[in-house]
């Protein structure tokens, strides 16, 4: 057939022009060709040619983007001409189709338009971010040429006669309009750029945010395409494949985004609400109008975009119905369309009519309406982000402006504040992103509802009543399944702290043999808890069981009535598969109902909360004098008079942030005329913590300048209150009322508090506090607070980071660096308090010396120190003695000695007792040197996992850190091996039922809609033959429903079954691998060596029993199902599309690949982003705990800006990771959907074809658009929890590393019946040529060692540091490896005894005393065999009867985690009772008084020398004179005996190192 632009009929009107070629509508059609084939020639060199070689040398960075006026409606404009196009070119081609030839003219023009719509839009793109308006005339010129082409064929249609009823007269009208507006908008460029017919064009900057190259987050800043596609995101996506993402790759929020931006907005909503008197309104209802508006536009944003995704979600089911219509029609003959100047004209009824063009609209509803739902979640998600970092950074100010006596009454917890940070904000943030659906929800339903009973009649109610009754129950499971988990929780957090003490005591346990007691109380807590997460299981099998049942349910429960209803129903493929998919789009919104409810719930249940924390008491600041003083004229008086009267109100609206930056602001007050030598001065103070009685009263007191001040108590007065008191200026802490006088230039003071507060940062950013590093004060500082020898000791120094709380140090370390941090900054004022509490007499005498006398002294510092050491008094220049609460003397030591004699006599006993502890304690080996011990162990096992990552790619990083290619292909790989270990612990029943009722179930789905299409083709056909056969109706010709009925509900009724069997093996598989996993865990953890758990942090040991656990528990089987669930449904479709148009495989291949690539480059980066929104949310909610523990030194400090500046770098951190990863998923999202789309069309046009023309019956056209629209849902799902299992299968996989542990030897060649009963019951130990070391790798630390104990000896070692004492102790237990020699006790050699046999037969006491949580009895004996006479007998013994008898319930009293409710000495004397408990003949003491007190020591040597006079005993010695009285010495060296012999022997040789350690202890 031949081709011409305007047909090639014979006489064809197409070229009559005998009335004006602007009659003849091909003319027309060419007219309108001129101005798009002038842009494309006009703009193709610029492109091409200019930006083309441009874009090859020189990338153009975003800083120079600048959006021009009108940027967004020109996209939008945009988007509607293509779309308008695109029905003008089908318009076009459909009337083509009522013609022998082809004319071109219908539709090639607007083929051109739409290349010229596209080319103008990327060149308008090119123009912006190029920021050159010129080159935009090119534009103005082509919409002018286009507007009046178009409006002059519209202008002539009108003259003719075409009307609304022709769909081109429509579309030309629609086009002149879109031309003419965007004609408008480049008009609006010009006025508002002047870069044409003005003389100065305007200079316009970017936005300040696109000028910092730190910010990498463009969505605000990008076109519109940009912005539904997330294509800006691309790159960041495809560059996580070649490096890892972290903070710095993530950059900077912008400004817009920022916690402080969307905090001074949400203040100002909160200030707008205040009345006239000026306090602001309490309760919740404040918060949620504050909220709505500054947070509200967004939102309404969000719901319209939601509105729209949910009405263009229905076009699906339209389309399928209008395409299954249009291809079952029996007479396909459609009325020729009526024709004027020349050409055809079709109405919009017979182009909708047309199955391919329906084909289109589908796609590009589809489109859309993916487009919109993806940028409805987006935008709701940002605000909740947004708002999350409002709340959190009001929280955080009114933290600041906290009276602290909340905390201390215990009003208000540490844990408490961190929950409304951690649990209530991110409830907020979910609630505003699930808010959209509060609005759409209820139009989805009526929409849903109205079109299946257009449809299908009053049956369709009735299907729709069975999903809307099922929905409450579908909430009652909801609650139920919330009300298990909360359970699971508690029983979780019982069986952790369990787990917590079994770890920390481990040594203990093996030592003694009790690790299988231990190991079942905490088995017992897991009962309990998977009992819990039993019914957890069973609540989440029922939902996911509704979930996909409700849908059969009600399609069956429609389909059944509708066919009795009416015997002659119209059931066609079109009715059944657009109301198969209706249900589906009904059923969500149902199914959401109890999330949002739940959600909603919530929500406001945290605004009350907020409401409450908002509304608590706060210092106050309104200053009313009490006494009038005389106030001078002059400016340079130095002090001044601060009247103080500090009242507690409840003020939620103490919000001011005076300054985001750093300086300090000094109150420009009153100054007060006073004594010139007086730094501090209070007059007739008064104090209190809440309104109660006084804690203090009556206070005058007065600080000297540049001097020492000491506050001490007299009897059982507080002396902490009095410092509070004065410390209330910065702090802000108690009530009271008083005349304050203190140093006008004080700014902050130093203050260390009597518990220390540290960061959890580096040592040395501890001490300095923000203050700049000076060499040469930091180093004399630690030589005053003698942390050298600790610094030393740390694996990186001063650079190492001592935890959350300084939890690796011990509390003397801990307390020196607090007073170091004192003394470094450059205050005039210095408070100390109590700083010698945690320090022994050497470290707190050389503290005293150098730090205080010395360095402050110098300095001419004020200090004030608080203290219990009155052996420091003479050197104090001022004296405060306190006494209930009151001031009882004041004055310096000789005027005190004065006023009151008996006052200082008392002190001078107590003084000269003090110094008498003072010079008996040991010299050699301080308390301090003991903790750098302690220290060097802790930091030792953190150091040897110091980076507890133990994803694949750090494991691999680890092998070969300059293979970074291996490691980024470690990264891609999904971990198959961990998933093969999840499900083969499943066992042989459970897993092979999963697989296979998976299976089952989704064939029996793809069964039952198979079904309905044969069903419904075979109505079709029996229609057609009652026609032929002049039936009334079908059923007269002989067709019956009732068959196909009965099938149909037969596989409905086998699919619910089947539903239910797979919901329940996939939580029941969940549950089994979860208690096989956590069995295995505790098993092999407490059957390891003691070298695991002295190279693993304790942290990460728990990280497997909580995190990872819990992962497994519960995340795990929801994650499992629902892959298992979008990837079968997938397969499914695929199949189905496939079965009834094969030639979709052709288009398949291409589209599995784009799947494929975008999959794999999301998961990397979702893994990451998700792991780094975990990493950037603990420094947060640290800070916050840091913050609210150290409140008062922050107000002393006058940090509070730092520490606000701080928050906002942590809260903007978290936030940009969590944006990324919103981003990142909508990208996932919409790509997704777009291929799924794309998947419709395809297979929409394919399917029609097949039936057109090789009569595909029209149910398989149905059956195989409904799949389709499937996948389109589906298919993100599928990637999305690929990568969720991914991150989660992870913790299998750590889990399974700590499984292949080796354990330890517990067989031995002899079996427990061999071991004679009482043995050993001599004592008597033969060490043979023994080495031993802790690891085949590791050097030996103890070197052929012999020696001979005789039964009842007591025998003493004693050595340096690191010489192998505890390892000669801990051979005895075999717990190192000895690999030569032997030792034997009894006759017996111990390498031939069951391991456990051997430890239940010795007893031990180490020098870090361990009890554990429950009754004073089960500590003694957690075996149960001892009586309560011999448990009485051995508390009488260690000297605890006593203290045991006044405890209520006796032996049954309860010690709490750690035995915190005793003292250090107190838990060292229950070690000893139990092990006196055992009554073993071989008891061994490792350095067991080296962290007590001489009291406490006394007792254990007068014990050990008469209750174990007949047992051997082996004494590690930590002080050399506990070992005078011992039968025997041994010194050991390096691993080996040194010396051996009998102290006397030692002591009488000159060159004897045992006689210089028993010298240096003197």
């Amino acid at each position: 057939m031949s081709l011409a632009f305007c047909g090639s009929e014979n006489n064809s009107a197409a070229y009559n022009v005998d009335h004006g070629v602007l009659n003849n509508g091909c003319f027309l059609d060419a007219l309108t060709v001129v101005p798009h084939v002038f842009l494309l020639f006009i703009t193709f060199p610029i492109l091409f040619v200019g930006w083309g070689s441009q874009s090859s040398k020189v990338h153009i960075h975003h800083s120079t983007w600048l959006h021009f006026p009108g940027h967004n409606l020109r996209w939008i404009l945009t988007f509607i001409l293509l779309f308008v196009l695109v029905c003008e070119i089908a318009e076009g081609i459909v009337s083509d189709g009522f013609t022998q030839s082809h004319n071109l003219h219908l539709y090639m023009p607007a083929g051109l338009a739409f290349m010229a719509a596209i080319t103008s839009i990327v060149y308008y793109h090119n123009i912006e971010t190029s920021n050159f308006p010129k080159l935009l005339t090119a534009l103005l010129i082509y919409w002018i040429l286009a507007f009046v082409t178009k409006t002059i064929k519209f202008a002539k249609y009108t003259e003719h006669g075409v009307g609304l009823r022709q769909l081109r007269f429509c579309i030309t009208g629609l086009l002149s309009l879109l031309y003419g507006l965007l004609l408008a908008v480049e008009i609006n460029v010009i006025l508002g750029r002047r870069y044409m017919c003005f003389a100065h064009p305007t200079e316009v900057k970017p936005p300040e945010d696109l000028q910092d190259l730190g910010v990498r987050f463009l969505q605000p800043f990008v076109n519109l395409l940009s912005k539904s596609t997330y294509w800006w995101m691309n790159t960041f996506i495809t560059s996580a494949h070649r490096r890892p993402i972290d903070l710095k790759i993530i950059g900077r929020l912008p400004i817009a985004m920022r916690a402080l931006t969307n905090y001074l907005h949400l203040r100002e909503a909160f200030e707008a609400q205040r009345k006239p008197q000026g306090a602001l309104p309490h309760g919740p209802k404040p918060i949620w109008r504050a909220l709505r508006q500054a947070f509200g536009r967004p939102l309404i944003l969000s719901i319209t975009f939601r509105f729209m995704a949910d009405l263009l979600g229905f076009a699906g089911p339209l389309c399928i119905s209008g395409i299954v219509h249009h291809i079952s029609k029996e007479n396909r003959t459609i009325q020729p369309p009526m024709r004027l100047l020349g050409i055809y004209f079709i109405s919009s009824e017979e182009f909708l009519a047309n199955a391919y063009v329906l084909a289109v609209l589908l796609f590009s509803a589809l489109l859309l309406q993916r487009t919109f739902l993806q940028a409805s979640y987006y935008v709701a998600i940002e605000t909740g982000i947004n708002l999350r970092g409002a709340i959190q950074t009001k929280i955080y100010n009114k933290i600041m402006r906290l009276c602290t006596s909340n905390m201390s009454m215990g009003e208000m917890t540490v844990g408490q504040i961190c929950n409304l940070v951690a649990i209530d904000t991110n409830q907020l943030t979910w609630f505003f992103f699930l808010c959209p659906n509060l609005w759409a929800m209820p139009v989805q339903i009526v929409v849903g509802v109205i079109l299946l009973y257009y449809l299908l009649g009053i049956s369709a109610l009735i299907g729709a009543t069975v999903i809307a009754v099922l929905a409450p129950v579908q909430y009652f499971v909801a609650t139920k399944l919330s009300q298990a988990q909360k359970s699971t929780l508690e029983y979780s957090s019982e069986r952790l702290k369990k787990t917590n003490e079994l770890l920390r005591g481990i040594k203990l346990l093996k030592l003694y043999a009790w690790e299988h007691i231990f190991c079942q109380n905490v088995e017992e807590m897991r009962d309990k808890e998977l009992t819990s997460l039993k019914a957890f299981a069973l609540y989440t099998s029922i939902s996911i069981f509704m979930n996909a049942a409700i849908p059969i349910a009600a399609v069956l429960t429609t389909f059944v009535v509708h066919v009795h209803l009416s015997e002659d129903a119209d059931l066609s493929p079109a009715v059944a598969f657009a109301s198969l998919s209706l249900f589906h789009i009904l059923v969500n919104p149902l199914f959401l109902l109890s999330s949002v409810v739940r959600s909603t719930v919530k929500a406001l249940v945290s605004v009350q909360k907020l409401s409450e924390f908002f509304s608590s008491e706060e210092i106050g600041d309104e200053q009313e004098p009490k006494a009038t003083l005389p106030t001078i004229s002059t400016n340079n008086s130095k002090y001044q008079a601060v009247p103080l009267k500090v009242v507690n109100r409840k003020r939620p609206d103490r919000d001011e942030w005076k300054s985001y930056g750093l300086q300090e602001d000094h109150e420009e007050e009153a100054f007060g005329l006073c004594d010139e030598d007086i730094c501090i001065k209070i007059t007739s103070g008064y104090f209190t913590w809440t309104d109660g009685p006084p804690t203090l009263a009556n206070i005058d007191i007065k600080i000297p300048f540049g001097q020492l001040t000491m506050i001490v108590e007299i009897l059982s007065s507080p002396p902490t209150p009095s410092l509070k008191s004065v410390l209330l200026f910065m702090a802000g802490k108690l009530l009271c009322n008083a005349v304050l006088l203190l140093d006008r230039k004080r700014g902050s003071v130093a203050y260390a508090s009597q518990k220390p507060w540290l960061l959890n940062t580096t040592l040395v950013e501890n001490i300095t506090f923000e203050m700049p590093l000076i060499k040469q004060r930091y180093k004399t500082v630690i030589e005053a607070c003698s942390l050298q020898p600790d610094i030393d000791i740390l694996p990186q120094g001063d650079q190492t980071e001592i935890g959350d709380r300084g939890i690796i140090l011990s509390g003397g370390q801990r307390q020196r660096i607090s007073v170091a941090r004192a003394l470094y900054q450059t205050t005039n004022v210095v408070f100390l308090d109590d700083p010698f509490s945690a320090l022994d007499i050497h470290l707190s005498d050389h503290l005293m010396q150098e730090g205080i006398l010395k360095l402050l002294r110098e300095e001419k510092r004020t200090v004030v120190l608080v203290t219990h050491k009155l052996q420091y008094l003479p050197h104090a220049d001022w004296i405060i003695a306190m006494k209930d609460g009151t001031i009882q003397t004041e004055g310096t030591l000789k005027d005190i000695q004065n006023t009151e004699p008996e006052l200082f006599e008392q002190w001078k006993t107590l003084m000269h007792r003090q110094d008498q502890e003072f010079e008996k304690e040991m010299v050699a080996e301080s308390m301090s040197t003991l903790e750098r011990k302690n220290l060097r162990r802790t930091m030792y096992s953190r150091e040897a996992l110091k980076t507890e990552d133990e994803d694949e790619e750090e494991s691999v990083e680890s092998e070969d850190e300059d293979n970074l290619s291996q490691v980024m292909r470690h990264r891609t790989t999904i971990p198959w091996r961990s998933c093969g270990t999840y499900l083969s612990s499943a066992g042989l029943i459970l897993l092979p039922l999963l697989l296979l009722s998976q299976l089952f179930k989704h064939s029996f789905m793809v069964a039952i809609d198979y079904w309905l299409a044969h069903w419904t083709s075979h109505v079709i056909a029996a229609k057609i033959e009652a026609t032929g056969r002049n039936c009334t109706s079908a059923q007269e010709c002989g067709f019956s429903h009732s068959s196909y009925l009965l099938v149909f509900s037969v596989l409905c009724c086998l699919g619910i079954i089947l539903c239910l069997v797979t919901s329940v093996a996939v939580e029941w598989t969940g549950l089994r691998v979860a208690k096989e996993l956590h069995r295995s865990l505790l098993s092999n953890i407490v059957l390891a060596p003691m070298r695991l758990f002295e190279t693993t942090p304790l942290g990460s040991l728990l990280n497997r029993f909580s995190s990872d656990t819990n992962t497994i528990d519960q995340h795990i089987p929801a994650t499992l199902e629902c892959l298992s669930r979008s990837t079968l449904l997938c397969v499914s479709a695929m199949g189905v599309i496939s079965y009834v148009t094969p030639v979709f495989l052709i288009a398949l291949f291409p589209l599995a690949i784009i799947c494929y690539f975008i999959q794999k480059y999301f998961r990397v980066a979702s893994k990451d982003l998700q792991q780094l929104e975990d990493t950037t949310q603990l420094p947060l909610l640290a800070h916050f705990s840091e913050t609210v523990e150290g409140l008062t030194t922050i107000r002393a400090f006058r940090y509070e800006d730092r520490f606000r500046k701080r928050l906002l770098e942590f809260t903007d951190a978290n936030n940009i990771a969590s944006l990324f990863l919103t981003a990142a998923n909508r990208w996932l999202e919409v790509r997704m959907e777009y291929i799924g789309a794309c998947i419709v069309l395809i297979a929409a046009v394919a399917s029609i074809t097949n039936s057109l023309y090789n009569h595909l019956s029209s149910g398989l056209v149905g059956l195989g658009l409904t799949y389709a629209l499937m996948v389109s849902n589906y298919l993100n799902w599928m990637v999305r929890n690929l990568a969720d299992m991914e991150v989660q299968l992870g913790s299998v996989k750590r889990i399974n590393g700590l499984l292949k542990t080796e354990p330890e030897s517990y067989e031995g060649l002899l079996t427990a019946s061999q071991v004679p009963d009482g043995w050993p019951q001599q004592g008597e130990i033969q060490i043979q040529n023994l080495s031993v070391r802790y690891d085949s790798t590791l050097k030996p630390v103890l070197k052929h060692v012999n020696a001979h104990i005789n039964p009842g000896e007591k025998i003493g070692i004693c050595g340096r540091t690191g010489s192998g004492k505890s390892s000669f102790s801990l051979a005895f237990f075999r717990m190192v490896d000895a690999f030569e020699g032997r030792i034997i006790i009894d006759g017996i050699d111990i390498a031939k005894l069951p391991l456990q046999t051997l430890r239940s037969r010795l007893s031990i006491i180490l020098q870090d005393p361990i009890l554990f949580s429950g009754t004073i009895r089960f500590n003694l004996d957690p075996e149960m065999k001892a009586t309560d006479s011999m448990l009485w007998e051995a508390l009488e013994i260690a000297q605890l009867k006593p203290v045991v008898k006044t405890l209520p319930g006796g032996l049954d009293a309860m010690v709490t985690e750690g035995g915190e409710n005793f003292s250090q000495g107190q838990r060292q004397l229950f070690c000893l009772a139990r092990a006196f408990v055992r009554k073993s003949s071989i008891l061994i003491m490792d350095e067991a008084t080296a962290s007590i007190d001489m009291a406490t020591e006394s007792i254990l040597q007068k014990v050990v020398m008469t209750a174990f006079a007949d047992r051997t005993v082996v004494i590690i010695a930590h002080r050399v004179h506990t070992i005078l009285n011992a039968d025997l010495v041994i010194v050991i060296k390096r691993g080996l005996i040194l010396e051996y012999d009998k102290p006397e022997v030692l002591l009488e040789r000159e060159d004897s190192v045992f006689a210089s350690f028993v010298q240096a202890d003197k």
